[in-house]
């Protein structure tokens, strides 16, 4: 007896390890592995450590440049867009402000808006010549010349702002809706008018939400590419990203060697704002969850409710419908050199997409690429949420950490390392093929499902687990029978976190497609830049739907707990 408990105590921790040891395995070839060969490549020149490429690559005043333009914007993206989202998190969260719910859903919203989309919208807007607003205010106020033009540093933080700043909203509003009111109950009770107690108390409670909001903010506006190619680039300005891109599509050695450079600038950027906000938030304590009710009163905003409502909706307006409207109209219009009237709308522009072969064979693509990386990761983060929250072996948290340093890093830096690592040096080439899409957005994105499941496991007490190995089931069979049963909609929500933006990503694709494997994204951005916008709206409209009934069914499975 004691030999086949022995025995089958053998054969369950072999499974275990040896499908845990493959997952990591993975992880390290495919995360780690790339990422220092990036930097070891940045390093060296004909096989030995010279550091004259970064000479060269900031010798060059365009790329000096480049690299000034993006801390620039991105820090001002970050001011402007958390000074929008904590007052707009407070009315929404904390006050009687009028169809509040209707308003959070639409900030929210707002979040699964593709930023290059986004930037596709206003560049139909306010395109200095035939913008649809800027043509709309020459018209109402007789104007000799329109008042907007989306192409400049003005259009970047525009749109950067409009699109990035749901990240600092989502981030505060949560924090908003978990704070124990009871300091500020106890500040009112004092004395304190709302507004001082929001300035005194509301304020530096929320500083470390406001602060990870603001990070968020900063490292998503310097790793975006679509928004500075969209707008930036027709006005010859240029940020880190666009950079990486022109150096790799010049398919020189000398170009992959200055973009590796720039690309490893721009990874130690963002690890280090990461770890300087880690760091920060560690040297002060910071609670606003206690045991006690989290149920916050309402502030009454008296005469001032309705006024703000106007505001707000304004802001929604401008924000979300107003570039939504305009990707649609266009998607229906017949000729853009026509005013907007019913004559000039046809479904034609639709019915030409769908029928387009090209159009339905990079919709393909995304989805079997997106579904790849989306099955791909989510079974790899069972097993990395196994390991992290189900065991107590030393270590543990290496692999966590490591699909958490794939979701940190910039998109453009894990794309090109994938490149310059897997062409072939090293025995494995998946150069312009489908399976280094594949690979990219799992190393992107792999974080949220790990995020997502190794939470709902940690909900299922280990005693089932037990129970089922004494019942003499091996690890495979109690972990089939019992324990995915228990967390199965967090595998589902885990599987839509990653699908998702891998379906519209493009900084990652526009380097690593091939002819036989262009994206939705990358097909989108090359009709946009090569004037073909019915056509662009139309798949920037389909794009929306999938995304939008994407969360849809995300929030329907995990019963509104997991959702954008």
């Amino acid at each position: 007896m004691n030999r086949s408990f022995f025995s089958s105590l053998k054969t369950n921790l072999d499974l275990k390890w040896l499908v845990i040891f493959v997952s990591v395995g993975l992880l390290l070839l495919f995360t780690a592995f790339p990422m220092l060969y990036l930097v070891l490549r940045s390093l060296m020149v004909e096989g030995t450590l010279d550091l004259t490429t970064y000479w060269e690559v900031y010798g060059n005043i365009v790329n000096w440049k480049s690299f000034v333009n993006t801390i620039y914007i991105s820090l001002l993206v970050t001011l402007v867009s958390v000074a929008i989202s904590f007052p707009l998190a407070w009315l929404v969260g904390r006050t009687d402000l009028p169809g509040k719910g209707f308003f959070r859903t639409a900030f929210v919203t707002s979040y699964m808006i593709p930023p290059y989309v986004g930037a596709i919208a206003w560049t139909q807007l306010l395109n200095p010549s035939v913008g649809y607003l800027n043509e709309w205010l020459v018209h109402v106020f007789n104007l000799s010349a329109s008042p907007f033009d989306i192409y400049g540093i003005g259009g970047l933080i525009w749109c950067f702002t409009l699109f990035y700043s749901p990240f600092a909203f989502i981030t505060i509003s949560r924090a908003l809706e978990k704070m124990d009111p009871s300091l500020e109950e106890a500040s009112r009770v004092s004395g304190d008018s709302p507004l001082g107690t929001l300035w005194r108390v509301t304020l530096p409670l929320m500083f470390p939400s406001i602060f990870a909001g603001g990070v968020l903010v900063f490292i998503g506006v310097g790793s975006a590419f679509g928004i500075p190619a969209i707008v930036g680039m027709p006005a010859q300005i240029e940020v880190l990203t666009t950079r990486i891109v022109t150096y790799v599509y010049m398919g020189t050695g000398k170009g992959i060697r200055e973009a590796t450079a720039l690309a490893v600038s721009l990874m130690l950027v963002a690890n280090f704002i990461l770890y300087a906000s880690t760091m920060l938030m560690n040297r002060r304590d910071y609670v606003t969850i206690s045991g006690k009710s989290t149920r916050p009163g309402l502030v009454e905003l008296g005469i001032w409710k309705w006024p703000l409502a106007a505001l707000v909706s304004l802001y929604g307006f401008v924000a979300i419908f107003l570039p939504l409207g305009s990707i649609l109209v266009t998607s229906l219009i017949k000729s853009l050199s026509r005013p907007i009237s019913f004559d000039n709308l046809t479904i034609t522009n639709w019915l030409t997409a769908i029928k387009n072969e090209q159009y339905m064979d990079t919709l393909w693509n995304s989805f079997i690429s997106a579904g790849l990386a989306a099955t791909i990761a989510t079974v790899l983060a069972v097993f990395i949420a196994y390991l992290l929250v189900k065991t107590r072996v030393s270590g543990r948290g290496i692999p966590d950490g490591l699909s958490t340093l794939g979701g940190a890093t910039p998109s453009i830096v894990i794309a090109l390392a994938l490149i310059i690592t897997f062409s072939g040096e090293f025995g494995l080439n998946l150069y312009s093929t489908m399976a280094i899409l594949v690979v990219g957005y799992m190393v992107k994105y792999l974080t949220m499902a790990v995020r997502t499941i190794a939470a709902s496991l940690s909900q299922v007490h280990s005693s089932l687990e037990e129970a089922a190995l004494n019942s003499g089931a091996n690890w495979l069979q109690a972990l089939r029978d019992v324990m995915l049963p228990l967390i199965g909609p967090s595998i589902v929500a885990g599987w839509f976190l990653v699908f998702m933006p891998s379906f519209y990503e493009l900084t990652m694709s526009i380097i690593l497609y091939g002819s036989q494997t262009k994206t939705i994204g990358v097909l989108l951005y090359e009709l946009q830049t090569y004037a073909d916008p019915q056509d662009a709206s139309v798949l920037a409209v389909i794009i929306l739907f999938i995304v939008l009934a994407g969360n849809v069914i995300l929030r329907k499975v995990s019963k509104g707990a997991i959702g954008i």
